[in-house]
Parts: C-alpha cells; sequence; structure tokens
C-alpha cells in the first residue's frame, strides 16, 4: 500500500475545507458531506472554528483509494492521511509546520478572486520545503470564473509548469505544454509525442510540473479527477530502513494529557519503544512511546504500530518540541514566518502573574512562534504573535482551559535589528574564584538567516565541551541591538577563541563572558570599526572636558574613577583629582 501525507493550504475563504470534506466524501471515509456555513464540517471541531467559520488549528483525516484503473493507468491502492491547515494569516505558523511533514500539497485558489496576498506566501513556504504542489482552482461555478484566465495568472506568477490536468484537454495539447517544463519531458514528447508516466512523476516531485485542475468543490465538481491525479501521479518518499519521524505539532487531549503528532518517516514506530533525542537535539531525553493514536476529524483509534508515511499522535513523551527529528530524520529550519506584533498581558486584580506565565508557557510549547516574555523588572508578561484575531483565540483558549480572565494593553510593532559589517566582541569574567574569557566575531548574514552560530575555535586553546556550552549559551536567549533594543537577527556569531582556568572556571563563568562579548560586539561603533567613545584627548576646550568629566563622575565605577584620575593628572595637571559640580547659584570668581 503506497501511503502519502497531503496537506490542503489555502488563502481564507477560498473553499479549503470545502475541499477536504468532498475528498473525503468522494473516498468513502465520510457519509454525510459538512458545510462550513453550517458548522458541522468534518475537520472543524473545535468550538472557536465553529463560532467563526474558519480553520484555526490543523487537523487530518485518513482516506483510502481502493486499487484500479484509470484511462490504462493501473493505481495502486493509496491511502492519504489529510491535512487541513489554518487559512487566515494569523495562524500561517501552525501551517508551516505542517509543510514539514508533507509529501504533497493541494494548494487551493478561488476561481473569483484569484492569486491573493496570503496565496504567494504559502507558495513561497512551498517552495522553501521543496514540497510538490496539485493546484485546485476551486468556486468556478461563480459568476466571474475564467478558466482561460485563471490559468494565464497561474502560469504567470508561478511559473510554465502549471499545466491543466483536466480530462477534457487534448492529450497532445497537455504533452506539448509538458515539453516546456523540463529537458527529459521535452526529448520524450519530441521522441514519441507522450510524456512516460514514470517522467512525469519525477518532475512533479521535483517541482518542474504543477498539474492543475479546476472545479467547485461545493458541488464536487472536478473532485473524483483530483482523487485520480493524487492516486496516480504521486509516489511516496524512499524510506531509509532505521526509524525515523519528523514531530510537527504538540497538543492536548480532552483531559489534558499531552500528545506529540509525528509522522513516521522511515521504519517502524511501535508502541511502548523508547524515542531518544538525537545529539544534535535541544533538549536530550529518553522517554516511552506509551500510546500510538491515528486521528481522523475528532475520533481516534489506538495502533500497535506506525509504518512509514503514517501521522500519528504519541502519548508519553514530555520534552519534545515541533520541528524536532528523531532517529535518522534531522530537526526541521528554523520557521520563517515570526510574529510582528507585541502586546502586554493584563491581569484582573490579585491575580498571581506566575500561574498565568505557567499557562502561556504550556500555550508557547504547543506553538513555538506564540513568544512569551516575561519582565522581571516591571512584573509584566508580554505576547508576541501575528495578529488581532490569533489574540481573539487566545483570550478564549485561556478561559476555556485554565480558567483565566485576561486582557491585553494596546499592541505595538516588533523590530528587529543587525549588523552592516563584521565586528570582534571580547567577554571576559574574572570575579574571585572564576575565570572565563571567550572572542566572538559578528557578521551580517543574508537577509531572514536569522541567528547563526559557528565555532573554529582550536579544540588545544579550549575544549570541546566549553565551545559546545558557549554555543548553547548564544543559542538560548535572544541578543538586543544598541539602536531599540530590539532583539538581533541576520548575523551569524562565530567562536573564535576562549580560556579556561584549569581549577577556577565553572558552567556559569562562562555563561557570563558569553553575553558579555556580545554585549561588547554590538556595541555602537564609528565607520571605521572602533568604537565610539570618549577620551582625553578630544579637541574641546578645556572647561568642556572638565563639565563632561564631573556630570559623568557619580556613574562611573570605583576602577573607572580611578583610571580618570590618572590620565586627568596625566592631561591636565591643574585639574583636581575629583572634579565638583558648581553649586547652584554660584557666580563665577566668588
Amino acid at each position: 500500500m503506497k501511503r502519502l501525507v497531503v496537506g490542503v493550504l489555502a488563502h481564507v475563504d477560498s473553499g479549503k475545507t470545502t475541499l477536504s470534506e468532498a475528498l473525503l466524501y468522494r473516498a468513502g471515509s465520510i457519509r454525510k458531506l459538512g458545510r462550513v456555513d453550517h458548522r458541522d464540517a468534518f475537520l472543524d471541531t473545535d468550538a472557536l472554528e465553529k463560532a467563526r467559520g474558519i480553520t484555526i488549528f490543523a487537523k487530518q483525516a485518513v482516506l483510502t483509494l481502493p486499487a484500479g484503473t484509470v484511462t490504462g493507468t493501473p493505481l495502486e491502492e493509496t491511502q492519504i492521511t489529510l491535512l487541513d491547515t489554518p487559512g487566515h494569516v494569523d495562524f500561517s505558523a501552525e501551517a508551516e509546520r505542517t509543510l514539514q511533514v508533507l509529501d504533497y500539497a493541494v494548494l487551493v485558489i478561488s476561481g473569483t478572486d484569484g492569486i491573493q496576498s496570503h496565496t504567494m506566501t504559502l507558495w513561497r513556504l512551498l517552495e522553501r520545503y521543496h514540497v510538490p504542489t496539485f493546484i485546485y482552482v476551486n468556486k468556478m461555478d461563480l459568476p466571474g470564473a475564467d478558466k482561460a484566465l485563471r490559468l494565464r495568472e497561474l502560469r504567470g506568477r508561478f511559473g510554465d509548469g502549471c499545466v491543466d490536468f483536466t480530462p477534457t484537454v487534448p492529450a497532445e495539447e497537455r504533452a506539448e505544454a509538458l515539453g516546456v517544463c523540463s529537458e527529459p519531458l521535452m526529448e520524450a514528447v519530441l521522441a514519441t509525442g507522450t510524456v512516460p508516466q514514470a517522467d512525469l512523476i519525477t518532475a512533479i516531485t521535483r517541482r518542474q510540473v504543477f498539474p492543475c485542475y479546476f472545479g467547485a468543490a461545493l458541488r464536487l465538481d472536478g473532485i473524483d479527477d483530483l482523487l485520480n491525479g493524487l492516486q496516480r501521479d504521486t509516489r511516496m518518499p524512499p524510506d531509509a530502513g532505521s526509524f525515523g519521524a519528523r514531530i510537527f505539532k504538540i497538543g492536548a487531549d480532552e483531559s489534558g494529557a499531552r500528545m506529540t503528532y509525528l509522522k513516521v518517516t522511515d521504519g517502524v514506530l511501535k508502541v511502548k519503544s523508547n524515542l531518544v533525542s538525537r545529539p544534535d537535539a535541544r533538549v536530550e531525553f529518553e522517554e516511552k512511546a506509551d500510546q500510538l493514536r491515528v486521528y481522523s476529524g475528532s475520533k481516534y483509534r489506538l495502533v500497535s504500530e506506525a509504518p512509514a508515511g503514517t501521522v500519528c499522535a504519541v502519548l508519553g513523551p514530555t520534552k519534545t518540541y515541533p520541528g524536532q527529528g528523531l532517529g535518522v530524520q534531522p530537526d526541521a529550519r528554523q520557521p520563517m514566518l515570526e510574529p510582528v506584533l507585541n502586546y502586554r498581558v493584563e491581569l484582573p486584580e490579585g491575580a498571581d502573574p506566575h500561574c498565568a506565565l505557567l499557562a502561556l508557557r504550556t500555550l508557547e510549547d504547543e506553538d513555538p512562534q506564540l513568544h512569551v516574555v516575561w519582565n522581571a523588572a516591571l512584573g509584566e508578561i508580554h505576547l508576541q504573535l501575528m495578529g488581532e484575531i490569533q489574540l481573539e483565540i487566545l483570550q478564549s483558549v485561556l478561559q476555556s482551559r485554565f480558567g483565566l480572565e485576561v486582557a491585553f494593553g494596546e499592541g505595538g510593532i516588533l523590530y528587529k535589528e543587525t549588523i552592516s559589517a563584521p565586528v570582534e566582541g571580547v567577554g571576559h569574567y574574572e570575579p574571585l574564584r572564576h575565570y572565563a574569557e571567550v572572542h566572538l566575531l559578528l557578521e551580517p548574514g543574508e537577509p531572514g538567516s536569522g541567528l547563526q552560530f559557528a565555532s573554529i575555535c582550536r579544540t588545544d586553546a579550549l575544549d570541546l565541551n566549553w565551545q559546545r556550552l558557549i554555543l548553547t549559551h548564544l543559542a538560548e536567549r535572544s541578543h538586543p541591538g544598541v539602536l531599540a533594543g530590539a532583539p538581533l537577527t541576520d548575523v551569524k556569531i562565530t567562536l573564535t577563541a576562549g580560556r579556561a582556568h584549569i581549577k577556577h572556571t565553572e558552567g556559569g563563568d562562562f555563561r557570563q563572558a558569553t553575553y558579555r562579548a556580545v554585549r561588547q560586539g554590538r556595541a555602537p561603533r564609528r565607520p571605521g570599526g572602533r568604537r565610539s567613545c570618549w577620551n582625553p584627548g578630544m579637541t574641546s576646550g578645556w572647561k568642556s572636558r572638565r563639565t563632561v568629566l564631573a556630570a559623568l563622575w557619580p556613574i562611573c565605577s570605583a576602577a573607572a574613577r580611578n583610571s580618570a584620575r590618572r590620565k586627568t593628572r596625566m592631561a591636565w595637571p591643574s585639574l583636581p583629582a575629583k572634579p565638583r559640580l558648581p553649586k547652584c547659584g554660584a557666580v563665577r570668581g566668588k
């Protein structure tokens, strides 16, 4: 049996959930065709989704297509795990996490509205994660839907790989359109006039061909053609044999038990097997898979093992995180979409902020793009998220799951800072019986690359365990910039050198030295790369220098004051060792 994981993505109100209902209905997985506006859709199981008529949480359903023959092509029995993703931009982070486990995707486009702004975002995400894509143009039964216009728009925005695969298109016309997609297809068309099925599947897998279907999901128009295409023009990814899995979601069931949603990519996952973190994982653990659930809508069935291509919820692990790889599967790339707004959490009078923080940390564990920031100095909780709709949903979830009545202050835009030139930062930490020294090289990165960490330090200068500890401290927190205090981004930080004491160095020493090196490196600098600081040789009058020194004196440390005394005596012998501020109302000469 061929097992595939297929995601359905679209701009909001393009008919994505309606298409998922139609696919399940025509495949025989459900007996009744639900509708979003009737609040009885099979995949919109949450009360918030029914009330708002939008998909908020990614859901899965399983459908099976029997073996057969279509237009002379034999079809293998295929089990498809359908993942219905949110279409609203506020929940696009949920859709991006789902892309990490997809074998194929169906991108739904409205026949009347065409390609919209969020459609292009989804297309770039599909390209980033190299997901082969089928395109379904929905709502073709409405006035204003023009098939020729939509096909020209698809080819103009997505490329010539968009080919009409509806059965009414002549075979010669389709072969001619496929011939311009890749050289192997062109050679096949020139030689035989047709495209071999194996070459077509390879071109689709390499994202050289994007089969396009037109119809109306509400009227079940074009649904059978899309199902036949998913069964005929696809293939399973290669199986490495050894166990491998990718985690894409963390959730909780009705009783509050933590569930880890993952896709088994290689081998077999059996119940009661030990799940062990990879050496490069953020958190080390070895936990048991107590239960395997295969969900379809709101219902699930227990299985004793999950072969490759299966999406299941695992109960038992408590330290997993979205994007984590298990076995032979590495961790996923860092998400491209990030929060853009910041809100302050306003708790009712007498509420414990630490209890609210614990509840928000639980939600952050399920949705890593929901950034929870605790301001210890002010005793405030700040949330970083995508938009106001997500804020309203979060408010409802806090009330229903944790019994918390919270409000939110006025939102603000999240900014980020970067550097424009390479710079070196040095951090030195040496109190009594402690010692650590770290040298870092900060370099500008590519736009959208985020923070990257590396090490070129020799192991004979600093042991490998200390180097790993320094990289861990760099990644464990955000580093504010100097312009507006916004987090740094698009910066590559490289450990170039470091020193430790054989007796006095402890793990916390390198944390302090690492943070100091970053702070020293991102301090304001002149275009030449040197730090802009005041020194006694600056070209200003003697009285001006004395005034500046007197103003800075109260905030200087003891070491800085001693250094200033020495330099002051050298530069201006007549200046007193400790400048005095003039009294209020004092008159010169009196």
